[in-house]
């Protein structure tokens, strides 16, 4: 028999859908969120080799990076993407930046289709890298939607475990 995909709804076979997230920046939600790159690490392989076995190779695992990823909203009157990014560089030179606010924690929830936090996610320590304003604007274009972006450093994340499958109806 095969491992149940859920423990609380043990009916559901679907995994869940990528298209209902929510992002906590400061503990609100990012306003018109409409897309976040992937969460990925990658360990790097050391590969080491005794002298008395010459023949065969063992791989090690070496440091952890973390990629960085993109946040993409709809271009609203929401200041939260500048304002942060303001935080780390800013027109107004060193002085404006703040070295106290410009890294923050993270929270990522992936919402089941009614809308409940089904799995979230902790990330550490963030800060804009990129900072796109505003996109290319096309006059000959009427049904485009504006999209500004931010690129996030980070150093990693963790799955808060404290948080339940929730129960569907």
């Amino acid at each position: 028999m095969a491992t149940p995909l859920f423990t609380v709804n043990t009916h559901r076979h679907d995994p869940y859908r990528t298209f209902k997230f929510q992002l906590l920046i400061d503990g609100r939600p990012v306003a018109g969120l409409k897309k976040m790159g992937a969460l990925k690490r990658k360990t790097e392989a050391i590969k080491w080799r005794t002298a008395g076995d010459p023949s065969r190779e063992r791989v090690l695992p070496g440091g952890t990076s973390y990629e960085p990823f993109v946040l993409e909203q709809g271009l609203t009157h929401d200041p939260v993407f500048e304002n942060w990014a303001n935080l780390v560089n800013n027109i107004e030179g060193d002085a404006a930046m703040s070295l106290k606010n410009f890294r923050k924690d993270l929270v990522l929830n992936v919402l089941n289709l009614q809308g409940q936090v089904a799995i979230s996610y902790k990330i550490f320590r963030a800060w804009v890298s990129d900072y796109q304003s505003l996109p290319d604007l096309d006059a000959g274009t009427m049904n485009t939607v504006g999209i500004q972006s931010i690129t996030l450093q980070h150093e990693g994340w963790q799955r808060d475990v404290a948080v339940p499958e929730p129960a569907e109806t």
